[in-house]
């Protein structure tokens, strides 16, 4: 369930990013959307790991020791 929500989200970062791409005159306009988008995109996918792991341990500590 999490997982349509990541790829949601990560769409819809593309789409403001190809946007604001189109939209940069400069150089540096156009590093600086690089910039922001990377942190973005950074800040999803750590966001997203960090559920899997935590479902990754709820399944865990469902599975007895051996």
């Amino acid at each position: 369930m999490a997982e349509a929500g990541y790829t949601k989200e990560v769409a819809a970062s593309h789409r403001k990013f190809q946007a604001a791409l189109k939209r940069a005159k400069t150089r540096q306009a156009v590093m600086n959307v690089y910039w922001k988008h990377k942190k973005e995109h950074e800040r999803m996918l750590a966001k997203h790991l960090k559920e899997e792991m935590a479902q990754v341990n709820r399944v865990k500590s469902k599975i007895p020791h051996r």
